[in-house]
């Protein structure tokens, strides 16, 4: 492991492995902290600048996008009380009442310090962590990567924000767009009434439709919004280390919290930030500061969340299966790069996860400098006319799209799906569902085949292996239980 590790860091002598570095990170920020957009759009949006570019480069800058822009939305949320990504939510509720005692440099400090401390800890147990758990997939057959696909969408679809219900329609929608295309071991034709749609849909048009296309709708619905003026920013660097020191159980807690949270697919730096936000109210010994401006508050919500960044690439990269929905868009990344995730990359390209561990490890110290020296910079990308944003955002998309393929075919299934977006929001339907879904239901279809040509047509492969059949458990379970609570808080309403 340590020399792969040393591979992994190895790939930093390339200075362009550094220029994806900080391309990713400035991305973040400044994608993070414009509300609305966040990183799996932010994501998104960058795929289509990796084409041509060396594979590690590639996804070394997505993921320090993905970590940087999970923190920039605390920057708007601490500012002027609008979190830039929904995980910030619980950030603004003790951040933004700091910057109006005054005290929005301390605030900035604390969350750029405290996401840091998340970042490296959860990278840490991503190290230690993944590695066995590829080696355990290995022993996999076509069952178990079948119940292993199942548990990922049962898990998501049950963890969807709204009703269970909803959640399932978008994977049942995911799962019936992943069917279109040449069947795999026929070759016939199968929803695919035009040769464009042999392969199935292209990836990136559905993401960039889905995530970017949809939000600039809204953006053009919405209109122009009222800016608001945020507070002076003082004492950026005039945090002291004791202060750390008394919140040290907090930082560590909500690292740990947050990165067991983000390996569950489905649950994400939201679930992670709330969570952790609520144990820290309970086990502090000034509850009663929570709301008015707590530190304990701010570090538990902002560590936990980015903590959850390296828990969701747990399971993207031992099992193939994507932690959140951001991850399930670096899925697409990696597929347009050639690469299959899960437990062959570790033997096949081990070069990529080593990176990937690497450039978390060295990301920290970067993002944390680019966070505490552009505060006010990034401060001020909140106030981007919102017309303005959703022109670039536009732009990008149509650029992307066409570049996928250089053709105009991709640019219409893109405004396609960025229509089906914007009326799959308004009825609260969640998108990574539809994703996820998308990515996972080859790999389910497939493995569910071979399992059944192994078997000669017989279903006892999936319930005598022991393994097989505890994961279809527990996606039944991950599913039915979500249900009936729902059903429970409804005849309770």
């Amino acid at each position: 492991m340590f020399e792969n590790l040393a591979l992994g860091f190895a790939a930093f002598g390339d200075p362009y492995v550094w220029l994806g570095l900080l391309v990713g990170a400035l991305a973040g920020y400044l994608i993070g902290a414009i509300p609305g957009l966040g990183p799996s759009l932010g994501v998104a949006l960058l795929i289509p600048f990796t084409y041509g570019m060396d594979p590690v480069v590639a996804i070394v800058m997505l993921v320090a996008l993905y970590a940087a822009a999970e923190y920039g939305g605390a920057i708007t949320a601490v500012l002027i009380n609008t979190p830039g990504t929904a995980a910030a939510v619980a950030t603004a509720w003790d951040g933004y009442p700091l910057t109006r005692q005054g005290k929005a440099g301390i605030a900035l400090n604390l969350s750029i310090i405290g996401s840091g401390i998340g970042i490296l800890v959860s990278s840490m147990l991503l190290v230690v962590t993944a590695i066995p758990l590829s080696e355990l997939a290995l022993n996999f057959g076509p069952g178990e990567y079948f119940a292993l696909a199942v548990v990922g969408l049962s898990l998501v679809s049950g963890l969807s924000e709204g009703s269970v219900l909803k959640g399932a329609i978008a994977m049942g929608l995911g799962l019936a767009l992943a069917t279109v295309g040449l069947d795999t071991q026929t070759g016939i034709p199968r929803f695919a009434y035009n040769p464009e749609f042999f392969e199935g849909f292209p990836l990136v048009p559905v993401l960039l439709g889905l995530y970017a296309l949809s939000e600039v709708l809204f953006m053009l619905e919405d209109g122009p919004t009222q800016k608001i003026k945020s507070q002076p920013i003082t004492g950026i660097l005039a945090v002291p280390f004791s202060v750390y020191w008394k919140l040290r159980g907090h930082l560590v807690r909500s690292s740990l919290l947050g990165y067991v949270i983000g390996v569950i697919p489905g649950a994400g730096a939201s679930i992670a930030s709330f969570m952790s936000y609520i144990i820290a109210k309970k086990t502090s010994k000034e509850p009663e500061k929570f709301g008015k401006g707590s530190y304990e508050g701010l570090v538990a919500s902002e560590t936990a969340n980015n903590a959850a960044v390296s828990g969701a690439m747990a399971p993207l990269l031992a099992l193939g299966i994507p932690g959140s929905a951001t991850t399930a868009v670096l899925i697409g990344a990696l597929m347009i790069q050639g690469i299959q995730p899960g437990p062959l990359l570790f033997t096949r390209n081990p070069e990529i996860p080593y990176s990937i561990f690497a450039s978390l490890f060295i990301g920290v110290p970067v993002m944390i400098v680019i966070g505490l020296a552009g505060a006010r910079l990034w401060a001020q990308v909140a106030n981007i006319p919102r017309p303005a944003i959703a022109a670039i955002v536009a732009t990008i998309c149509l650029i992307g799209a066409y570049a996928s393929s250089n053709s105009i075919f991709p640019v219409f299934i893109m405004t396609a799906f960025g229509i089906i977006g914007y009326v799959l929001r308004k009825a609260k339907i969640p998108l990574a569902p539809i994703i996820l879904a998308l990515v996972l239901g080859d790999m389910m279809e497939t493995n569910f085949r071979r399992a059944m040509v192994i078997s000669r047509g017989s279903y006892d492969i999936f319930y005598t292996h022991p393994l097989t059949l505890v994961l279809l458990v527990v996606a039944v379970l991950a599913f039915v239980v979500p249900l009936v609570n729902d059903l429970r808080a409804r005849r309770r309403a």
